[in-house]
């Protein structure tokens, strides 16, 4: 790089130069990256001039920077772009000197000269365009004056300094910098003065109507009569109807005295301005409550174009503002002149027609407001007048359930009736409209009609694609309307009707409390009544539908409430109410366990919302064991394995929890009565059986080990053990074996039970007479019988059917053995028998006879056997 001489980086630069500013087929380039292009060529050949540059180099680099600054400030960098700005001008003074310091004709040295000025005035332009740009408004200001003091040398610069000038009023004026706008706008219009010939009288007028608005948006007293003047300007320069209007609101914002008002409306007049203008001028005297200058000019303009195919809008807005004036009798006059113009030919246009529905309904609504419901109605009469028979549409439909609304005040049932019936044919699927349709049948007492005009109610809330989405986008007046008939149901004892409209409202309410108060309504409605329902389908549906009320209230109750946390006290007083019911629907369901368990579930999940005293744990432990209950009965009786194994599971994680609530609860208090502890541990025993759970020894271990449990529940966990699909014999043999020791522990045994715990442990041991030796010896099951019979010896009340069972049992077991040639042991056996036989009372003549022939045939048959044949392994 440091061979190639300055001429060559020179030409690269002008190569640069040159592409950039060229504009190249199919290649896009932005404004900034060719202002970056020229940025980049213009300094290279600005460090390829130094000092000994030629003129024709200056010039060059004069050029060059002025184009780059004016690229920099078109793509909004003012702050680089000055920097050429500043270099242009020492390169324009360097250029000068040269000038000066070179001997040459004075034709030659004048042109130069002029040359270099007029490179001097567009400098100075751009930076005063750099300078507004960046807020300098002394600077732009002081460059600007340099400008037009040079405008003398270059006339033909005038145009663009005024259009510069003018630029700079209007960016200005939008920043709200009104001080800076009307000099910029005042120099524009001086600017523009100067040359009739390149600035036209409109563009100078334009100029003075925006520096009138710049002087009234300074919003200062002071400023209006600078407004007036230039407007008033503007108008001679030349006369257009935004400068009339321009100057009735510099007037009317001066609060000039109504007469001089007045003479300028009768100026509008005589300049032979349009309808629409003069309507424009009314309306503005209207929201400035110019009252008496706007009264007179609506009868001079409405007498003006009495003629015009137009005149409807003059006769519209002549009516509305006598409304507003109160003026009502004057205001039907001029209705009646339109219906008469309607009837014999002159029609307003549809449009026309829409606005002045649009007034008289505003009318009537301002009546209504204020309770005078027949006056309403007469603004309704006049809008129905200018329906044809044929002629209907969605605001005919309005119009006629505004009326209905009327007469439903004025107790006028019958016209309300007729109304809501016109409304209905012509917009059926309109809420406001089943909203009437149901109000009506309300005061029929028509519960049935109510009841279909509320579900198609709630039917139109439900979008059946995107669009109708958008259309319910706000969903807050279908929903004031389901509060509204809620409470009107109510005001006339309709109970049902009333239910279902606040089941509806429950439904479809985004606010929390408010579902909430519907909710609570809607069960002090139904609750009475479903309690005293028989047990039926219709109970059923009924119940269902409190379920989903239910689900409803938890749902809202986990949503933001008011932007209260979660323990605030509103919330718990809502979820104790709620939790509550659920648990009185849940005790009421005893002949349908699911709905139990969902009722109880629901409960448990509402108490959570409940600070975790003493009350609220035990309701929750409750909750969790009934629903455990219900899951491993279901469980018991389910038709497949894998619903089997989806309910104990279900099972198992409510025990699981409730345990956890469990233990909280045990340190609140005693206890010790409570059976959770041994429900908790019976429920989890059944699951872990029934599922084959590998973990279940170990489980028992522990059980095995607790001091406190009682013969019953032995006895259960036999039974279980034992039930299908479950099957671990050796567990129930064991849980037996410690439910007879708990009872023969005892002072006074029971005698009904252990007889019964007995029966269970030698069926368990002698299943159909046969002994099963691989959970126990026969030695040991002959020790049962034995206490059996010791206790039947020692203790009164043994039932003779257990007796009576057990010299069965013994006896076959004794046949078992001899077919087994175990002769011994068979007489053995058999002679227990008679010992049980010896302890029947009633029974024992019935048996006596046949038992001892037996035995007796019995023993020959062993006499017989003994011998080398008599043999007993």
């Amino acid at each position: 790089m440091a061979e190639i001489q300055d001429a060559q980086v020179e030409e690269m630069a002008v190569n640069l130069w040159n592409w950039a500013v060229t504009k190249r087929v199919g290649l896009v380039i932005s404004e900034e990256q060719k202002a970056k292009l020229r940025h980049v060529a213009c300094k290279l050949v600005c460090m390829c001039g130094g000092s000994a540059a030629s003129e024709e180099s200056i010039q060059r680099q004069i050029l060059m920077n002025m184009k780059t600054g004016k690229g920099w400030v078109d793509v909004g960098n003012a702050v680089i772009a000055d920097q050429f700005f500043q270099d242009a001008m020492a390169g324009l003074e360097q250029l000068y000197v040269r000038l000066m310091q070179r001997s040459s004709n004075e034709v030659h040295m004048t042109l130069q000269k002029i040359a270099v000025e007029r490179d001097l005035f567009k400098v100075l332009s751009y930076q005063a365009e750099a300078a507004c740009a960046r807020g300098d408004f002394q600077r732009a200001s002081t460059c600007a004056l340099r400008c037009k003091d040079m405008l003398m040398r270059f006339p033909k610069m005038t145009g663009y300094l005024h259009i510069l000038c003018y630029n700079f009023g209007v960016e200005t004026h939008k920043q709200n910098k009104y001080e800076e706008s009307s000099f910029w706008l005042s120099q524009s219009y001086d600017i523009g003065k100067m040359d009739k010939n390149s600035v036209g009288p409109e563009m100078l007028a334009k100029v003075l109507r925006l520096l009138a608005t710049a002087y009234l948006d300074w919003d200062d007293r002071e400023y209006y009569d600078k407004a007036r003047r230039a407007i008033n300007l503007a108008n001679k320069e030349h006369l257009n109807p935004a400068g009339v209007f321009l100057k009735m609101k510099i007037l009317l914002k001066s609060e000039i005295a109504n007469e001089e008002l007045l003479e300028a409306v009768m100026e509008i007049m005589h300049l032979d301005m349009s309808l629409d203008f003069c309507l424009n001028v009314a309306k503005l005297l209207m929201d400035h409550e110019r009252e008496a200058v706007e009264f007179y000019f609506m009868k001079i303009i409405c007498e003006r174009f009495k003629s015009s195919e137009n005149i409807g809008k003059a006769l519209l807005l002549h009516i509305d503002m006598l409304l507003q004036r109160k003026e009502e009798l004057l205001a039907k006059e001029k209705i009646e002149e339109i219906i008469l113009g309607q009837q014999t030919g002159r029609q307003l246009t549809t449009e026309l027609v829409s606005c002045l529905h649009n007034i008289l309904w505003k009318k009537a609504a301002r009546s209504f407001e204020v309770q005078n419901y027949a006056d309403a109605l007469n603004w309704y009469y006049y809008s129905l007048r200018f329906y044809a028979t044929d002629q209907t549409d969605l605001d005919f439909a309005k119009l006629r359930r505004n009326m209905a609304s009327c007469y439903l005040h004025l107790k006028q049932f019958d016209k309300a009736k007729e109304a809501v019936i016109e409304a209905e044919r012509h917009d059926p699927t309109n809420i406001f409209t089943q909203f009437y349709v149901f109000k009506i049948a309300v005061l029929e007492g028509n519960s049935g009609r109510a009841l279909q005009a509320i579900t198609t109610l709630e039917k139109l809330l439900i979008p059946e694609g995107p669009e109708e989405n958008e259309l319910l986008a706000d969903r807050d007046s279908p929903v004031m309307l389901l509060s509204l008939a809620a409470q009107f149901a109510l005001e006339y004892g309709q109970q049902i009707v009333a239910g279902k409209a606040l089941e509806y409202l429950a439904r479809y309410s985004e606010d929390p409390q408010q579902v909430l108060t519907a909710l609570k309504c809607l069960f002090r409605l139904v609750l009475p009544r479903v309690s005293q329902m028989p047990e039926s389908e219709n109970k059923k549906k009924e119940m269902d539908r409190l379920l989903t009320c239910l689900n409803t209230a938890l749902l809202k109750l986990s949503q933001s409430f008011n932007g209260e946390d979660s323990t605030s006290d509103s919330r718990a007083n809502e979820a104790h109410w709620f939790r509550k019911i659920a648990w009185n629907l849940a005790v009421q369901c005893g002949k349908d366990p699911v709905t139990m368990r969902e009722f109880f579930i629901l409960s448990y999940k509402l108490s959570q919302f409940c600070p975790s005293d003493q009350v609220i744990l035990i309701a929750q432990k409750t909750c969790l064991l009934m629903a455990a209950a219900v899951d491993l009965e279901q469980g018991r009786k389910a038709s497949t394995a894998f619903e089997q194994t989806k309910l104990l599971n279900r099972a198992l994680e409510q025990i699981h929890k409730c345990r956890e609530i469990w233990n909280l609860l045990k340190e609140t208090g005693d206890f010790s009565s409570d059976p959770c502890e041994t429900l908790l541990l019976l429920y989890e025993f059944e699951v872990k059986a029934k599922m084959n759970d590998p973990l279940l020894d170990s489980f028992l271990e522990s059980v095995w080990e607790l001091p406190h449990l009682e013969s019953k529940t032995f006895e259960t966990i036999a039974s279980l053990a034992v039930e299908m699909p479950a099957h671990y014999p050796s567990i129930a043999l064991k849980a037996l074996k410690r439910a007879l020791l708990l009872y023969k522990k005892k002072e006074s045994i029971d005698v009904l039970k252990y007889s019964k715990c007995m029966h269970n442990l030698i069926n368990l041991l002698v299943p159909d007479g046969v002994p099963s030796t691989e959970l126990c010896p026969l030695e040991e099951v002959w020790g049962y019988f034995e206490d059996a019979l010791s206790t039947i010896i020692h203790t009164e009340g043994y039932p003779e059917t257990e007796i009576l069972w057990l010299m069965i049992k013994s006896w076959n077991t004794g046949i078992f053995m001899y077919g087994r040639r175990k002769y011994v042991s068979a007489e053995k056996w058999c002679g227990l028998a008679l010992r049980f036989l010896d302890h029947l009372s009633s029974l024992k003549r019935s048996y006596e006879t046949q038992v001892n022939i037996l035995y007796s045939e019995l023993v020959e048959a062993l006499d017989r056997k003994k011998g080398s044949h008599f043999n007993e392994e």
